[in-house]
């Protein structure tokens, strides 16, 4: 149990350096994301118009009330693919104000990425896998599982860009498979 550990705090060492090289060394974090052309414009407009309600909107919404017919959810369905369609659509999360949370936000991160380490390493441990390369394609493995799990669908249902979500994927495979490396190492005399 102490290398399972042992093997996840250092491999979430190992990837909390690489994401932190990947977003500020790297052009990776920035893939895909642009700015607004006229963002003080942009946020007055949405400030006004959403003053404190803070949350995730997706435009244009689903015009259905939450006890709709199946009939009546058809009709939306149809009413929104012709506004998708004919005019502009996304996601926007939107916070009124937030606090600028650095260091909490790096804590976070990094508490993310090691209780991810630790898992993975977890399950590691579980397998017969006795190679190097096996215990380091494993943990890879469910690195590309994570990837395609929390992006594809993003890409998918909101369109979210191709470059971002290759750049996010490719990110989050680098870590699992530096994970893979360090656990291979560290558990390498398991019997």
């Amino acid at each position: 149990m102490s290398k399972i550990i042992l093997a996840g705090i250092l491999g979430s060492i190992a990837m909390f350096i690489w994401t932190a090289i990947a977003h500020m060394v790297l052009p990776l974090g920035e893939a895909g994301i642009r700015q607004l052309p006229d963002e003080a414009a942009f946020i007055n407009a949405i400030g006004t118009t959403l003053v404190d309600h803070r949350g995730l909107y997706i435009f244009p919404g689903p015009d259905v009330a939450p006890n709709a017919t199946s009939q009546e959810k058809k009709e939306s369905m149809q009413r929104m693919k012709e506004k998708v369609e004919k005019g502009p659509s996304g996601i926007l999360m939107y916070h009124p104000n937030r606090e600028f949370a650095f260091g909490k936000w790096l804590t976070v991160e990094y508490i993310t990425e090691l209780i991810e380490a630790i898992l993975v390493v977890a399950l590691l441990a579980q397998t017969r896998l006795m190679t190097f390369g096996g215990r380091v394609i494993f943990v890879t493995t469910a690195g590309i599982l994570a990837a395609i799990a929390t992006n594809v669908s993003y890409w998918n249902w909101y369109g979210f860009p191709k470059r971002y979500t290759a750049a996010y994927m490719f990110t989050e495979i680098v870590g699992f498979f530096l994970v893979g490396i360090v656990a291979a190492f560290v558990l390498r005399r398991k019997t």
